[in-house]
């Protein structure tokens, strides 16, 4: 029932906002299995179509764009991603893109990033749902997370860390389908695929533009940004994040990467225990045996631990010795050690909100 009123608004809208340019397809299936039914599936059509439609016009550079049906663009979204994709005097464009995103923080704010920027973060990018106060402070919560996130993964030297929000990035059309298009997963499939194309070393940052994604509470993902709204926004709670020591023990095993033959170890727990439950030692005589030079035992090395392991290191680690902790905390005492003097940073205490601001402008520096 949902699904019909959903087709039947659509094409309502359609026939309200006709466009010499721009023709809409409606797409209705009731034939998909449930385990198949979801964000991955919906990403995968449409981008399965538009490398089709690349393909029938010989244009294999084509780009495609990935977004949210309630996110908001900036007006020169269309214009900065051509630029960003242009082939530059040294060689060809990206292979593919993380675009910079900002939830709304308050009712009618757009994105606030408070950054100097050429780019206002607010042009004509509120969207039109307004949402309770509890929901802008839980995307606030959450969004600080992942830029706090990102930021540690950045400091261990692990070089292909970047935004995964499914809203927010484009790639190539002949890059989608050498790494096999997007996935089916009803959650994480913006994760999975960037990093394929990321690894492929020639992924890019674009912050000409910005993405308003919406901060809609959401049941229907196992995980990711709309539960952890929902959870967050009917409770009490505060989220909590990783605790950066695990990081501190993935930066020095990585500053080893020059040196294969020092990355045995040993390590300090959890790391130790760790890799020894991923079978390190075989991975590394396997990545050294097929690799001819110390460039190929690099690409190696970070496509084995790539940020999926990363991933489930901090969960091993969290499990022993090492839990989560108050990501509005977290936030605040790194940016004391990104700043020891306080001099360009101002003290925001804990403040969620506060420190997102000043995590958006790390992330453009």
């Amino acid at each position: 029932e949902q699904n019909q009123a959903t087709l039947e608004a659509t094409r309502t809208w359609i026939e309200a906002h006709p466009h010499p340019c721009i023709n809409f397809h409606v797409c209705l299936d009731h034939s998909f299995v449930k385990k198949e039914a979801g964000v991955g599936t919906a990403r995968k059509i449409l981008m399965d179509e538009a490398t089709r439609r690349f393909n029938v016009l010989e244009r294999p550079e084509g780009i495609i764009a990935s977004t949210d049906a309630d996110a908001v663009v900036q007006p020169n979204y269309l214009e900065a991603l051509v630029n960003h994709f242009r082939e530059s005097e040294s060689g060809s464009g990206p292979d593919g893109c993380s675009i910079r995103f900002e939830h709304p923080l308050a009712a009618d704010s757009g994105a606030d990033s408070g950054a100097d920027s050429e780019v206002d973060p607010g042009a004509d990018s509120g969207a039109e749902e307004q949402f309770s106060p509890a929901v802008y402070e839980a995307i606030a919560q959450y969004e600080l997370h992942l830029r706090y996130y990102l930021q540690l993964v950045r400091s261990t030297g692990y070089p292909y860390a970047y935004q995964t929000v499914g809203s927010s990035f484009a790639v190539r059309a002949d890059i989608y389908c050498k790494e096999g298009g997007m996935n089916r997963r009803q959650a994480g499939e913006d994760f999975y695929f960037i990093q394929k194309v990321a690894q492929r070393g020639n992924f890019s940052q674009c912050d000409s533009t910005c993405v308003v994604p919406s901060p809609r509470p959401s049941d229907r993902v196992p995980f990711g940004t709309g539960l952890a709204v929902s959870r967050l926004s009917a409770s009490e709670d505060v989220l909590t994040t990783y605790d950066p020591r695990p990081f501190a023990m993935l930066k020095e095993l990585f500053k080893r990467i020059k040196q294969p033959e020092d990355l045995k170890g040993p390590w300090p727990e959890p790391l130790q225990s760790f890799l020894d439950t991923q079978e390190f030692e075989k991975a590394l005589l396997e990545i050294r045996s097929n690799s001819a030079s110390a460039s190929a035992f690099r690409k190696r090395f970070w496509r084995w631990f790539n940020m999926f392991r990363i991933m489930k290191f901090l969960h091993y680690a969290r499990e022993r010795g090492y839990p989560d902790i108050p990501v509005g905390k977290a936030a605040a005492e790194l940016l004391r050690e990104i700043d020891p003097e306080g001099i360009g940073i101002p003290s925001l205490g804990s403040d969620p909100k506060k420190l997102l601001l000043i995590y958006r402008m790390l992330e453009l520096r």
